[in-house]
């Protein structure tokens, strides 16, 4: 086996802390949003004053008024929450948990898959359904190449802070909107070891490198498991093996679209690791009937 090198890592960005917010609820949501927005505009200033021209279009971009941001914080490789939808009257809540590589500096790409996504709910739910996704950025993700994507340990330190976030979510939303989560790549082990204590009624796994666990069933959760992965996936042919190296754990052990795992496996089409939420694509029409609980409609491998 082959282990990357790490990859370089960017000087630490200065950006102020996050603002200090209310508990969500439906009352307090636009204060919420107001004031991530005057934090990331702050933080764009503050990267403009030492030179990081870069980071600091990233920051104005986020702190544009038409943006909804649950959760901002500019610090280091950066972490969002944005909302696409009305998320306080939403039927249906889709939360996307990204991979790797994925930072402030290459937000706009991440934001995409949502903005895919929630363009497709709200194009195909019946009348009167309304959907709202959210894109979480919750997490340090590592990079590709690296030997922390190897392992699960920026999972296991994301996995308290997502189970966080979908608990102070059920106190916006309505009792009887479903909540789905979407994960791709490394998001997937994310997802995993947060899962046993996720209060989610389905979970979709996309492009997975595998879990870290064996089976659905280990995942210890009572939502629907699903996996996908689309036939130039390059995802595909990495070992699926879960062993010690040097004193480490590495690997993510079951394939997730196999029959072993035992999750619903639904169609991709012939999309690479990047292509799941390509508009038109079989994968985005699959998760979004996932999404709106139409389970029966969705096509299987």
């Amino acid at each position: 086996m082959v282990v990357p090198l790490s990859a370089a890592t960017r000087p630490e960005i200065p950006s102020p802390p996050p603002a200090n917010l209310p508990r969500p609820t439906v009352a307090t949501l636009d204060r919420i949003y107001a004031a991530n927005s005057a934090n990331a505009a702050q933080a764009a200033r503050t990267a403009r004053a030492h030179g990081d021209t870069h980071r600091a279009a990233a920051d104005r971009e986020m702190a544009a008024p038409t943006r909804h941001l649950l959760a901002f914080d500019g610090r280091g490789n950066g972490k969002a929450a944005e909302v696409f939808g009305d998320l306080a009257r939403a039927d249906h809540v889709a939360v996307l948990v990204p991979g790797s590589d994925t930072s402030l500096d290459t937000y706009p790409r991440f934001r995409a898959t949502a903005d895919a996504l929630y363009r497709r709910l709200t194009g195909t739910a019946p009348e009167g359904t309304r959907s709202a996704v959210i894109a979480w950025l919750g997490y340090r993700t590592p990079d590709t190449v690296s030997t922390t994507v190897l392992t699960t340990g920026r999972a296991d330190e994301a996995a308290p802070d997502l189970r966080e976030f979908i608990r102070r979510l059920h106190g916006v939303v309505g009792r009887h909107t479903t909540v789905s989560l979407v994960c791709h790549s490394y998001g997937t082990v994310v997802c995993a070891r947060a899962a046993a204590h996720l209060d989610i009624d389905d979970l979709a796994l996309v492009g997975s490198p595998g879990t870290g666990s064996g089976t659905a069933a280990a995942l210890h959760t009572r939502a629907r498991v699903w996996a996908a992965r689309g036939k130039d996936d390059w995802i595909g042919e990495v070992p699926h093996i879960r062993t010690d190296l040097f004193g480490v754990r590495v690997g993510f052990g079951t394939d997730p679209v196999s029959p072993a795992f035992g999750a619903h496996v639904f169609a991709a089409g012939a999309g690479g690791h990047s292509d799941y939420f390509t508009p038109g694509s079989v994968s985005l029409a699959n998760l979004a009937r996932i999404v709106l609980g139409d389970t029966a409609e969705v096509s299987r491998a």
